[in-house]
C-alpha cells in the first residue's frame, strides 16, 4: 500500500538534507514519522511525503535513505503560507503532479488549517481513501478571535496592521476564509482521525457521512523522557506556551496577574513563541500590531512588566526546560481542540491550569488539573464575560498555589494519564490499523 502523507510542514530529516528550517512548529510531526516509519516498512507500506515551499521556489522532490530497504520519497509543494485564507491553483498543479508521480493508494493529510489540504484532496479525487487528521478548527476559533478584548482594542490598528492589512479585524476574517478551505476538504473526505468529543462533533456536523476513526497523537520525543518534581521547579512561576494571538488568551492571564500576585507576590510568568511587544527603534515599531499593543498597555497599567518574560521561540528541549522549571503550567486560550503543549505538560508531570475549551476535557480529567470556566461564544458579547473569565483564571491558580500536596497528587494523574493517551507504540499500531481498514473497505 502507497500511503501519501500531506503536511504543514517539512520533516526534520528531511530539512537537513535540504538544508533548509525545520523550524519548532508542529514537531509532533517528526515524533509521528519516527514512530510509524520501522513498523510500515516492516508491513509494505511505502510512505510518501509531501510538504509546501515557499512560492517562487521550484518544486522540490526526493528520497531520505531510512535503512537499505527502504527510502522516504519526499515532495515539496509550493504554497503562500502567510496567505492561507487565499486558494492558490499553482497548488493544485502540484499536488497534481505528486499524485502522478507517487501513485498514492491513500491519502493522509494532517490538518485542515491550510488550503492545500483542499487541493490535495481535490486532486486524489478518492474520498473513500482519503483520511485528514482533524488538527485546530479554524472555522470555529474564528468565533472566538476576539477573545472579549474590549472594543477600543478590537477596532485599534497600528501603522503594521495597516502596512500588511492585518487588523484584528481582518485576521478573523482570515480565519473565516481558511475555515471556508476547511469545510470544503471535510466535506469531500469520507474518513477524519480525531481524538476529542469536539472535533467529532464538528466534523460530522460539516460531513455526516464521514467515517470517524479516534485515534491520540505521539509528541515530540523528549517530553516521553524526565518528570517534574516540588523541588525542582521555581515557586510561584508560571508557565504559558504562546501569547501571540487573541485567541491564546494571554491578556486573560495579565489581568489574573495582579491579584494573584496581592497573595503571592514571587509571582513570575513567562511566555514562549513569538514576543509581539515593542523594543526600541523604528523597525520595532512598525511591526508593534494591536495585540501587541494592548499586551503592552496592560503591562504598563498594571505594572508588572518585570513579572512578565518573553522566552521567545523555543526548541523541544528549551521548552522542557521552561515546563520544568515552572510550578503550573496554563492554557487561558478561548479555543482549543487538543492542544500539544498541554499533552507535554502532561507527560512531564507538570501541574496544570486550563480553561475548559474545545476538547481539553477529552485530554484532562477534573482531578488531573484545575479547570476553569473559560470563554463562552453564546456569552461573548455579554456585559462582564471578561472580568468572569479572568476571575475564573485567577481562583484557579490561586487554588493551585493555595495547595500544593494536592496539585502534585493531581499532576501524578495527569500524568499517568498522558502516558497512556500519548504512548508511541499504542498510537503507532492505531495508525496504521486506520489504513488496513481503509483499505479493506
Amino acid at each position: 500500500m502507497r500511503v501519501l502523507w500531506v503536511c504543514n510542514v517539512v520533516l526534520p530529516q528531511i530539512a537537513a538534507e535540504l538544508h533548509m528550517d525545520a523550524g519548532n512548529k508542529e514537531g509532533w510531526v517528526g515524533g509521528l514519522y519516527r514512530a510509524v516509519i520501522g513498523e510500515m516498512a516492516g508491513q509494505g507500506i511505502q510512505l510518501g511525503f509531501a510538504f509546501p515551499i515557499a512560492k517562487g521556489q521550484d518544486a522540490v522532490r526526493g528520497s531520505l535513505v531510512v535503512n537499505e530497504d527502504y527510502d522516504l520519497q519526499y515532495f515539496g509543494f509550493r504554497e503562500d503560507s502567510l496567505g492561507a485564507e487565499n486558494y492558490d491553483m499553482e497548488m493544485e498543479k502540484d499536488l497534481s503532479d505528486i499524485m502522478t508521480s507517487f501513485e498514492p493508494d491513500l491519502l493522509h493529510c494532517f490538518g485542515t488549517e491550510y488550503p492545500h489540504t483542499l487541493a490535495a484532496v481535490k486532486m486524489f479525487s478518492r474520498p473513500d481513501r482519503t483520511l485528514i487528521g482533524i488538527q485546530g478548527l479554524c472555522r470555529v476559533y474564528a468565533k472566538g478571535y476576539m477573545a472579549n478584548m474590549p472594543k477600543s482594542v478590537v477596532n485599534s490598528v497600528t501603522l503594521r496592521d495597516i502596512l500588511r492589512k492585518d487588523s484584528l479585524k481582518e485576521q478573523q476574517l482570515k480565519y473565516e476564509g481558511r475555515g471556508q478551505w476547511e469545510l470544503a476538504a471535510v466535506k469531500w473526505t469520507g474518513h477524519v482521525t480525531g481524538r476529542t468529543r469536539f472535533d467529532r462533533y464538528w466534523t460530522q456536523k460539516w460531513n455526516p457521512t464521514v467515517r470517524y476513526h479516534e485515534m491520540q497523537e505521539t509528541l515530540r520525543p523528549e517530553f516521553y523522557a524526565g518528570q517534574w518534581s516540588e523541588e525542582g521547579c521555581e515557586r510561584h512561576r508560571i508557565f504559558l506556551s504562546q501569547g501571540d494571538y487573541p485567541i491564546k488568551g494571554l491578556h486573560y492571564m495579565l489581568l489574573a496577574l495582579p491579584e494573584i500576585l496581592e497573595k503571592y507576590p514571587d509571582t513570575q510568568v513567562y511566555v514562549a513563541g513569538n514576543c509581539i511587544l515593542r523594543k526600541p527603534g523604528l523597525e520595532s515599531f512598525v511591526k508593534l500590531s494591536a495585540y501587541g499593543k494592548y499586551i503592552q498597555k496592560l503591562l504598563k497599567k498594571n505594572h508588572i512588566g518585570d513579572r512578565v518574560h518573553f522566552a521567545g521561540k523555543l526548541n523541544a528541549a528549551e521548552m522542557k526546560e521552561q515546563y520544568l522549571k515552572s510550578q503550573v503550567f496554563v492554557c487561558p486560550s478561548t479555543m482549543e481542540n487538543s492542544p500539544n503543549s498541554l499533552g507535554e505538560a502532561m507527560l512531564l508531570g507538570t501541574p496544570v491550569v486550563t480553561a475548559d475549551i474545545g476538547g481539553i476535557l477529552s485530554m484532562l480529567c477534573a482531578d488531573e488539573g484545575y479547570i476553569y470556566e473559560g470563554f463562552r461564544v453564546e456569552k461573548a458579547q455579554e456585559p462582564g464575560e471578561l472580568k468572569r473569565i479572568v476571575g475564573n483564571l485567577t481562583k484557579a491558580v490561586l487554588e493551585a498555589f493555595d495547595h500544593p500536596e494536592e496539585m502534585k497528587r493531581r499532576a501524578a494523574k495527569a500524568r499517568a494519564h498522558a502516558l497512556r493517551t500519548h504512548d508511541p507504540r499504542t498510537n503507532q499500531k492505531r495508525l496504521i490499523e486506520i489504513y488496513r481498514e481503509i483499505d479493506a473497505s
